[in-house]
């Protein structure tokens, strides 16, 4: 096949490639600055960035990088009694269990506020030591409690990008807006079964709790909303209050969450959610909105860059490519399966409605050992530790409470919640935990299984692990063959 033409850069000033904020600790640190030292833009993952920093402490903190970063926060007492709380010297034991981190609630204590602070602050300053590319930190949108504080932490280590998906971000200009002033915010939580006149209230989470000496007002990061529909990038554009700085427009293709698709639902022979015209975004509507689009969901290699470029984006959102990287933070094991099955052409990656809590289709890679594998799934005994995805409710008598599909059932349907909810759910939080080598212990001596999620794209790692000596790739090459067409 004959190469698609060389195309101009139309903006220096704007990266090409968008390294996507994937999962828990996999788009970590060293996966961010890797990217970000080749003139592109590396991303770090906000997801339960609180607990990632306790485990690398208690894992012996390997290299003093999170020691390093603490020691950089702006405010020392906040570091100290993170480290006397959480540092263990050379590690836990083998078969010893990680500390309990608290969940984030509506009115997450002082302490659980500095933490996250601290560990959003720490993610961003390690992607960013000792260079001058740009770093940006991706969210959730639907991971709402932690989002504030995570969001300032980030801030405060003076990320350049935020990226905002899974549901609508329309608050976002104006929470970053607010918290470069050190301003106190509100988030709009949703409460399952609560009425307008119920009076529950929001989430404020006050920068002075953490930081009591107000600093001088913080750099801006530009703002990038991740969607999957041009309605919704007409509905932030046209307000000036929720106008972003750009658009990650992702298809179907993508790992991780996806939005479902639109009209009645249908699933194929695998079960798995079927996209048609309707979930097809429309490209020129959202170029027409005069800001910067990056193209996401299939996009990671040479020829879809320079496809994506001659349609009028600025560029790619490649988030699989990355993935399967030297750099990104899947655990070791898991990663030389993951391409060992790639390269051998039997790993098969599919979309499922049911094992995310959220309700969000969700990619999962068929691994043995892993989640998926039937007989790993009936061996775990269903326990919500860390509650990350879990959603609010109202109770009974008025309080608000929490609860996730994928908790132990008979908890789940004391909370008020439908058994049928919970067919086919998989703790997430747990086991993505695990994927990136920080798995929880539990009684017996058993460990959380991993569970991976992956693009289905996998011709480019193919072809990259192919080209190479070794049985990987790194960031680097990552970059340097996504851009080989690029004039």
């Amino acid at each position: 096949m004959a190469a698609a033409p060389a195309v101009q850069l139309a903006a220096a000033t704007l990266p090409v490639v968008i390294q996507g904020g994937m999962g828990v600790a996999v788009s970590d640190w060293r996966l961010a600055r890797a990217v970000s030292l080749t003139g592109q833009l590396g991303v770090v993952s906000g997801t339960a960035v609180e607990v990632l920093l306790t485990r690398r402490l208690q894992s012996g903190d390997p290299g003093g990088h999170v020691r390093r970063a603490l020691a950089a926060f702006p405010r020392h007492e906040v570091a100290r009694w993170i480290l006397d709380s959480y540092f263990v010297e050379g590690g836990i034991a083998a078969d010893a269990r990680f500390a309990q981190v608290p969940r984030h609630t509506l009115a997450s204590s002082v302490r659980l506020q500095e933490l996250t602070v601290a560990a959003g602050f720490a993610e961003v300053f390690l992607a960013k030591e000792g260079h001058s590319g740009t770093v940006g930190i991706n969210f959730l949108r639907k991971i709402e409690l932690p989002l504030p504080a995570t969001l300032y932490g980030a801030m405060l280590a003076g990320v350049d990008y935020v990226l905002v998906g899974a549901g609508s971000p329309a608050d976002l200009p104006g929470m970053i807006r607010t918290l470069a002033r050190h301003e106190p915010v509100t988030v709009s939580v949703k409460v399952m079964g609560a009425r307008s006149d119920d009076n529950v209230g929001g989430l404020t989470f006050d920068p002075a709790t953490v930081l009591p000496q107000r600093p001088a007002n913080l750099p801006r990061p530009r703002f990038v909303a991740i969607v999957a529909s041009s309605d919704l990038a007409r509905g932030l554009a046209d307000n000036p209050e929720t106008r972003p700085d750009g658009f990650v427009v992702e298809g179907a293709a993508a790992g991780g969450h996806n939005a479902p698709p639109r009209g009645p639902r249908r699933v194929d022979e695998l079960g798995q959610p079927v996209y048609d015209e309707r979930d097809v975004v429309d490209l020129p509507d959202i170029l027409a909105l005069g800001l910067p689009v990056w193209l996401a969901g299939g996009y990671g290699t040479p020829e879809k860059v320079c496809e994506a470029l001659a349609l009028g984006a600025s560029g790619v959102q490649v988030g699989t490519l990355f993935a399967y990287s030297d750099e990104s933070g899947f655990d070791a094991g898991v990663k030389a399966q993951m391409r060992e099955r790639a390269v051998a052409g039997d790993l098969q990656v599919r979309a499922d409605w049911r094992v995310s809590p959220t309700g969000f289709p969700f990619r999962v890679a068929d691994i043995p050992g892993t989640l998926t594998d039937i007989t790993v799934r009936e061996a775990r005994k269903p326990v919500c530790d860390l509650g990350v995805l879990r959603t609010a409710y109202l109770r009974t008598d008025g309080e608000v409470d929490y609860r996730c599909p994928a908790e132990p059932i008979a908890q789940y349907v004391r909370k008020g919640g439908r058994e049928m909810n919970t067919e086919g759910r998989l703790c997430l939080c747990n086991a993505l935990f695990a994927s990136a080598g920080f798995p929880q212990r539990r009684p017996g001596g058993a460990c959380e299984a991993p569970l991976v999620t992956s693009g289905t794209d996998l011709g480019p790692v193919v072809h990259l692990i192919g080209a190479t000596d070794g049985p990987g790739y790194s960031a680097a090459e990552a970059v340097a063959h996504l851009l080989s067409q690029v004039a």
